[in-house]
């Protein structure tokens, strides 16, 4: 933060009047570097689809010496309205906040969402989940200004700590903050201690992650200064030029302590020294500007200090080094991987070490290997690069291969399905990631430079010890700040092998049960993942799997609590296995409360669609029926049914379209066409036109398509049901963020779909998708190889790999 600026403190000090300096308010009066500043705003909670149940305003202490918050205050103003910051509730503080620590502030909230941690100060203030304008006060009386229609005068001005203004904010430092929404935040960089003076340079848009003064402190480091507006420079500024051809004496980091101090004297000489040993080569010549190693094949000796240690067998079997001395070339990295075991020398991080070894390309990796000596020569320090996501057009991270890096910035968890295998996961910058063909605006190059891959420095496979699992395994959607480690590279990816511990926020919770859809029927669509009742052939390979899996999938069906459930990836044995899911369930629910339909024509697959429902709340309107045209491998489900009331019908049609798996079949149309949508993308949209026909020549009555259509929300088969009249519910009612069922390759998206036709759309209330699954890892799941038994628990998460999606219908008519 910036004292108050010359322009301004020279206006106020010739007496001009308030409305004079209504073109420098943009940027207020600033506290004196190194004071509390607002980390944080969160204004969308409780709205829909909210995580969290109440807006929020976060502080920061990134100064040296605590602070007093007796006396100020967090006050609130709409974006560009005319009512002032002392016109909506005030909100007074109290306490110290001590270097590091965050204080929350929980303000207005509603229904949605989970509650927030423990809250330092409470307030009332309701604020726009959009756009606003938050100021810290150092006074506990309202401002009477709003920046705007009403100018801030300098007195009233020199009050404000720190300022936020978002969205379309009429007040606000230097440009304002993004606009955000019920799901996003304004988060401050660098954990909170980047402050530039300017909004949209400090604060980015991202999950919230509310932290309080039981958040562990975080520093800044030292008296802060303002962080210089713009990006840093990805290689630290060489202290000295390379020189081309090295000199026969001994380099000595000015700022390391050797191990053995080179004399002059006869009984210190270069033959009993080993540290005496100059290097022939700087990494950043080794590593060289391109790809490849121009000296690939050649042996090298190369100082640096040890950045990363993972020696031992299990782990990456080396150790990483970096020349605390740069080149004054960008393109080349200053980090290498030498390939030495512990048993062979072992080294820790901080030591100054010479490395001989053999320059060598390792899939795509420079390292040296083998190894032939090292030699510790005292210690030294190297600061991590500071990096961003996304990475430009066109970059990659070749220049800081194997260095020390660190990203300030939040990153969302994207991808775990490799986190119980190798102890992987994926991060990526301004939120999760998603299919390029699920949404408009997705750009898979775009998708791939936000993304950073998290590994754990460990070659073991299914360890026995997870990392990110306590103390809940970590969820897709949930937030870091601060990565570092060093860059890797390996299985054609780079790779971060973090030498800090990551902590995650918690800031996508687990929901107990589903957003509340209104109406007076609830239907739902739920891939219950091959429950089988046959052993070893699909799903469960055993009883004790068996048991697991449904109790799993009881849960998840109980938690619906819908009125008429459509199944998919049931097994195709007559009413054995849906009628073993439905004896299970009424155990849990009470007898009789679900009944289960026959179906009339399931197809020869091994897995069939199935309907089941409560007969006390619906009662048939004349038989299931389905199709046997030959284009539907799995045969839809079609019941129509009314409330035991009366009223009006409607008519549910449970489909299960082909997958998307490449076989040799798979030829002319039906072959992956390279456009993102894989395979049998032709079958798919043949069959849409089929369920079309049905409905049409069925005359159905108020229809609802539903089912895993294997198709992603802007692939052919979704734009063909949509052209023949019907409207995709949860693009209409389930926000953006939230708008996903399956998870492949990283990438979220909508696999699960309910479309209504025409006659039945003004009939529809709400629509939500239930994230059990695609968010949590595979590692929870009901099978017992490889995942730990600790970890299971016999509730709805995990329950399959498809999240299920709940309707709520309002049918008029009856007693």
């Amino acid at each position: 933060m910036r004292a108050l600026s010359r322009a301004l403190a020279a206006l106020a000090a010739f007496g001009v009047a308030a409305t004079g300096v209504t073109a420098l308010t943009s940027v207020p009066a600033q506290a004196e570097p190194g004071t509390v500043v607002i980390s944080q705003v969160y204004g969308g909670g409780g709205n829909t689809g909210a995580p969290l149940t109440n807006d929020f305003v976060e502080l920061f202490n990134r100064g040296s010496a605590p602070v007093a918050l007796d006396g100020w205050s967090v006050q609130y103003g709409s974006a560009t309205g005319t009512g002032t910051f002392a016109a909506n509730p005030v909100v007074p503080l109290s306490g110290t906040l001590a270097p590091g620590q965050y204080h929350l502030v929980q303000l207005g909230g509603g229904t949605n969402g989970v509650p927030l941690p423990a809250p330092d100060t409470t307030g009332a203030t309701n604020m726009s989940a959009t756009a606003g304008k938050v100021v810290l006060a150092r006074s506990a009386q309202g401002l009477a200004c709003n920046g705007g229609s009403t100018p801030c005068a300098p007195e009233q001005t020199a009050l404000i700590a720190d300022l936020v203004g978002y969205g379309n904010a009429n007040y606000f430092e230097g440009t304002a903050a993004p606009a955000l929404s019920a799901t996003t935040a304004a988060l401050r960089g660098d954990h909170g201690c980047a402050d530039t003076d300017v909004n949209g340079t400090d604060l980015q848009a991202a999950a919230p992650a509310p932290r309080n003064r039981a958040t562990t402190p975080a520093p800044c480091g030292g008296e802060p200064t303002p962080t210089p507006t713009g990006e840093p420079s990805a290689t630290p500024t060489p202290t000295a030029e390379p020189t081309s051809t090295p000199t026969p004496t001994p380099t000595v980091d000015p700022t390391s302590t050797p191990t053995s101090t080179p004399s002059s004297t006869p009984s210190s000489t270069p033959t009993e020294d080993p540290c005496w040993t100059p290097p022939t080569h700087q990494i950043a010549q080794v590593q060289g500007s391109g790809d490849v190693s121009p000296l690939a094949g050649q042996t090298v000796r190369v100082e640096g200090v040890v950045t990363g240690d993972f020696q031992e067998p299990d782990q990456l079997g080396g150790f990483f080094l970096q020349d605390p001395t740069p080149d004054a070339d960008p393109a080349t990295s200053e980090g290498l991987f030498a390939y030495a075991r512990s048993s062979f020398k072992d080294v820790k991080v901080g030591d100054r070490v010479l490395v001989t070894g053999k320059v060598v390309e390792y899939n795509g990796w420079t390292e040296l290997s083998p190894v032939t000596v090292v030699d510790v020569c005292g210690t030294g320090t190297v600061a991590p690069v500071r990096q961003s996501l996304p990475r430009a057009e066109g970059s990659t991270f070749e220049p800081v291969e194997s260095m020390l890096v660190t990203f300030p910035e939040p990153l969302t968890v994207t991808d775990h399905y490799n986190l119980g295998r190798y102890g992987e996961v994926t991060l990526s910058s301004e939120g999760r990631l998603f299919q390029a063909t699920d949404r408009p605006g997705v750009s898979e190059a775009a998708n791939e430079r936000r993304s950073l891959l998290v590994d754990d420095g460990s070659t073991r496979e299914n360890p026995p010890a997870i990392p990110y699992t306590d103390p809940r395994a970590v969820r897709l959607g949930d937030t870091t700040l601060g990565v570092t480690g060093v860059l890797g590279y390996g299985f054609g990816r780079y790779r971060l092998q973090p030498t800090k511990p990551i902590g995650f926020l918690r800031t996508n919770p687990r929901l107990p049960a589903p957003f509340p859809v209104l109406g007076n029927v609830k239907v739902a669509s739920f891939n219950t993942l091959n429950w089988f009742t046959t052993l070893g052939s699909r799903g469960a390979s055993n009883a004790e799997e068996q048991r697991r899996q449904l109790a799993k999938l009881v849960a998840a069906l109980k938690g619906m609590n819908a009125d008429a459930v459509g199944l998919m990836e049931v097994q195709n044995n007559g009413q054995s296995a849906l009628q073993a899911l439905v004896d299970a369930l009424n155990a849990e629910v009470g007898a009789g409360t679900y009944a289960a339909l026959s179906h009339p024509y399931p197809g020869t697959d091994q897995i069939h669609v199935a309907l089941i429902y409560k007969p006390a709340r619906l009662q048939l309107v004349g038989p299931a029926r389905s199709s046997t045209d030959p284009v539907f491998r799995r045969p839809p489900l079609i019941q129509t049914f009314r409330r035991v009331q009366g009223g009006e019908p409607f008519t549910l049609v449970v489909n299960h379209f082909k997958s998307k798996g490449c076989d040799t079949a798979a030829t002319g149309p039906d072959a992956d066409q390279g456009d993102g949508q894989s395979c049998y993308n032709g079958e798919r949209v043949r069959q849409a036109k089929a369920t079309l026909a049905l409905v049409e020549s069925l005359r159905l009555p108020n229809a609802l398509v539903l089912g895993d259509l294997n198709a992603y929300g802007e692939e052919d088969p979704i734009d063909t049901l949509e052209a023949g009249g019907l409207t995709s519910l949860t693009k209409r009612f389930v926000p953006a963020p939230l708008r996903y069922s399956y998870l492949f390759d990283g990438r979220s998206g909508e696999l699960d779909h309910a479309l209504a036709a025409r006659d039945l759309l003004r009939r529809v209330t709400s629509a939500t998708i239930w994230h059990i699954n695609s968010d949590e890892s595979r590692i929870l799941d009901y099978n017992t190889e490889y995942n730990p038994p600790g970890l299971y628990r016999p509730d709805a998460f995990r329950s399959s790999d498809h999240d299920p999606l709940v309707v709520g219908l309002t049918l008029p008519g009856g007693r």
